[in-house]
């Protein structure tokens, strides 16, 4: 995770350095920069000559930022770069004084509410949050989404249902059978019972579905996209749901593979032959594959290797214009 600290004095400078220092003891996996002003000169930050330019460029590149500075200042400057809460990075707020940190913008879905608790936590601040589901007590259907690394079906069905939440109105949880609650809530999916006319409802798509994918050298981008869609048509599956693209390494460079997973925005992760040769013996294999690139099998094992390994394969090995892809489920965790 990539943060930024913005000041625009020599003492929020300062403080975000001192912050930087402590945030790097317990948040392992963050990346912190700091940017300041270079008129002030502060060590150890990326100084810069205009702060309005510099905010609009690196919006979008962080996936938290955190100003230590006036309220007014943030809201007029990011005002023109928001889009929309499934997109926008966490913004928080720290004032110079050293007293609170405040979740501005992305409170749910970008993670800017239990970023704020984080820091709080940490740096001895006193937390503010304003969303109404946190500050009653109940949980917002975009926060599900974001603790189950989930995508919502759209912002404006989880927004009314999250309304009928923090009114205090009944809404029930329909979990798939991968999901573990408990054994008499199991289902493929769900009937719905009501007397009612108009009924407020909304999806959430887990993001557990790995994709093992093996082709030939020069494979189009073009035909993976098919063959992707294809198999995941075939077996009632929403792209969705697909968390990423995994392969073996002699195809790191194969640039079909790279596009198709480019142009769905999944990550693309190399599985080694040293890994593969591990597992490979759970799978069927072929001579050809393993004269070929000194392994016996791809989509199975890559996909296997690039799950937390605590699911059960839905597609173990499918072929498509000699293209071959698996399908890992990996189990859902609850976070209570």
């Amino acid at each position: 995770m990539k943060l930024a600290f913005w000041t625009v004095t020599k003492g929020a400078g300062n403080i975000a350095r001192e912050y930087k220092e402590k945030l790097k003891e317990h948040l392992k996996n963050y990346d912190i920069d700091i940017f300041s002003l270079k008129k002030y000169d502060v060590e150890n930050t990326i100084q810069i000559e205009d702060f309005s330019s510099n905010i609009s460029e690196k919006f979008s590149q962080y996936d938290g930022h955190i100003f230590i500075m006036a309220s007014g200042i943030v809201i007029r400057k990011i005002a023109s770069l928001i889009g929309t809460k499934d997109k926008d990075p966490a913004v928080l707020l720290i004032d110079e004084g050293k007293h609170f940190v405040i979740s501005l913008l992305s409170g749910h879905l970008g993670g800017a509410n239990e970023l704020a608790y984080s820091l709080a936590n940490i740096l001895k601040l006193v937390p503010v949050i304003t969303t109404s589901s946190d500050v009653t007590g109940k949980i917002a259907v975009d926060t599900i989404s974001q603790k189950l690394n989930a995508e919502l079906e759209d912002l404006k069905s989880a927004k009314d249902v999250t309304s009928l939440i923090v009114n205090g109105q009944k809404v029930n949880i329909l979990l798939p059978k991968n999901v573990k609650v408990s054994d008499k809530n199991s289902a493929d999916g769900f009937i719905l019972i009501s007397n009612k006319k108009n009924i407020e409802y909304t999806r959430i798509y887990p993001k557990n579905l790995i994709l093992g994918i093996g082709c030939k050298k020069d494979t189009k981008a073009e035909d993976i996209l098919s063959t992707i869609e294809n198999c995941l048509d075939k077996n009632n599956l929403d792209i969705k749901s697909v968390k990423k693209i995994a392969t073996v390494d002699v195809k790191e460079n194969e640039q079909g593979l790279i596009n198709a997973a480019k142009f769905l925005n999944l990550d693309l992760e190399i599985v080694s032959r040293d890994e593969i040769k591990k597992v490979q013996n759970q799978f069927e294999g072929s001579d050809f594959v393993e004269k070929t690139i000194g392994v016996r099998a791809v989509s199975e094992p890559v996909a296997l290797l690039s799950s937390a390994g605590n699911g059960k394969f839905l597609v173990m090995k499918e072929i498509y214009n000699g293209i071959t892809i698996s399908i890992y489920e990996e189990e859902i965790e609850i976070y209570e």
